[in-house]
């Protein structure tokens, strides 16, 4: 039986990626500890995201323009996640982040897994183009924007909800959880874990594969070897 899902939304930072990128651009800045404890409250649930993440950056007024391409040597992968995606694009699916980070480095993410679509804030740049003026533009791309634009790229594709899936770690990727055909927290805060239809968490990304129907000839297909324990873990998680 082939797999009922054909398209995967991913948040980035901590699903794609280990790092929070607003923390790393604060670390530049000198303002870590300022940034990160937002953060963290706001990635639990304990503050408005948006309003958070103005006065995040804020905080990055003055920094670098440049500090986008500095950070790319620091960011990381998720372990499993290049094979995932790689895996995902060979058996036909479309592939999507949706990050309330920054255009710069998720574009530069995307086009590292070949994702098919990405949306992320817009850090407005000083007019000398050298320095991050700390002011937000366009639409900022929070919890509800997350499901908004799940549902818009689905469309999009002429992929049913009910094919669809999203994957998170923060109390801003529950909405689109909740809208999609299978939701699931990726080694999530605490909040997130409580309230996702489905939870993982392992080491790897790649332990999601298990999680969306597909047979052990369909992987082997694509050159992934099945691994029975990893599987029974993950499917001992689905929604029942």
């Amino acid at each position: 039986m082939p797999s009922p899902y054909r398209l995967v939304a991913f948040d980035m930072d901590g699903t794609l990626i280990l790092q929070e990128v607003i923390d790393e651009m604060a670390r530049v800045r000198g303002v870590e500890a300022a940034v990160s404890e937002i953060t963290a409250q706001a990635m639990n649930g304990a503050l408005d995201f948006s309003a958070s993440l103005r006065a995040r950056c804020a905080l990055l007024r003055d920094t670098p323009a440049s500090v986008f391409e500095e950070l790319k040597p620091a960011i990381t992968l998720t372990p499993g996640a290049r094979e995932l995606c790689a895996a995902l694009k060979a058996l036909g699916f479309k592939l999507a982040v949706l990050s309330g980070g920054f255009t710069p480095l998720v574009s530069w993410v995307a086009a590292e897994l070949g994702l098919d679509h990405a949306h992320a804030n817009n850090l407005e740049v000083s007019p000398d183009g050298a320095t991050l003026t700390g002011e937000l533009s366009g639409a900022i791309v929070h919890a509800e924007r997350k499901a908004a634009l799940l549902a818009d790229i689905a469309a999009q594709e002429g992929i049913p909800p009910a094919a669809t899936v999203a994957v998170g770690d923060g109390a801003n990727d529950l909405p689109m959880m909740r809208v999609a055909g299978l939701g699931v927290a990726f080694n999530a805060k605490p909040k997130v874990q409580a309230e996702a239809p489905c939870r993982i968490n392992s080491e790897s990304l790649l332990d999601l594969i298990y999680l969306l129907g597909f047979e052990r000839h369909e992987l082997e297909s694509v050159g992934l070897e099945w691994d029975d324990a990893a599987a029974a873990t993950a499917r001992a998680n689905l929604p029942t």
